[in-house]
């Protein structure tokens, strides 16, 4: 009989579930919430003005959302230059 190590498995799961967790709330949960938030503006406020900016607010936090592994990778990049692009001990920014 093999041993067999729990919590690896446990770790594996949770980190599948996490990932599956993150995808769904990006892709499906934060679309859902910004057409609401446009319907109940438009339906509250029943003028034009804040239902467009209602639009443009909600067209900013889906393109952000559904553009967040672009974001992290480019924020990944930056850093990794930042740290690796000196050359020396110090940042230029830290003399």
């Amino acid at each position: 009989m093999e041993p067999t190590t729990l919590a690896a498995d446990w770790i594996t799961i949770g980190t599948g579930f996490g990932t599956d967790l993150k995808t769904l709330i990006f892709t499906i949960l934060i679309p859902v919430l910004c057409g609401i938030f446009i319907v109940v503006v438009g339906l509250k406020t029943r003028a034009p003005g804040p239902t467009l900016m209602a639009v443009i607010f909600a067209g900013i936090v889906l393109g952000l959302s559904l553009s967040i592994d672009t974001i992290g990778e480019t924020t990944s990049d930056t850093v990794d230059q930042y740290n690796d692009g000196g050359g020396g001990d110090f940042v230029q920014g830290d003399q």
